[in-house]
């Protein structure tokens, strides 16, 4: 009878016990996905796959629409850069370089994400 009042103490201060609590969750949840991931093993390879697949599809043309925004972004920038020229600015340099660098970012990022999934 000892034994189980001693148990039963370890048991509340246990359930009281919030990083506790979380450590046996996790560790609860991980026994689930365990063992749902070790019934069929080939699911998760065809899933990976398809998504892989379904990627790519979808790369090329949201890079061509980055390219747009960046020949968009460009001439937007190139018309306020010459206005400013015009206007006799004394910072037309710096918003020429942060129009340039915007416009070379955008780019840039198009084809390392191409260059990324292989399609480059």
């Amino acid at each position: 009878m000892k034994l189980t009042k001693k148990l039963a103490a370890k048991a509340a201060r246990f359930a009281r016990n919030k990083r506790m609590r979380a450590i046996l969750a996790i560790g609860a949840g991980y026994g689930m996905l365990n063992s749902v991931m070790a019934q069929n093993p080939g699911a998760g390879v065809t899933g990976l796959t398809t998504a892989e697949t379904s990627l790519r599809t979808y790369v090329d043309p949201v890079c061509n629409i980055v390219m747009v925004i960046g020949g968009i972004v460009g001439l937007v920038g190139a018309i306020r850069v010459f206005s400013k020229w015009q206007n006799g600015d004394q910072d037309v340099t710096k918003s020429l370089m942060a129009w340039l660098g915007s416009c070379v970012f955008l780019v840039v990022g198009a084809l390392v994400v191409k260059a990324f999934f292989g399609l480059g």
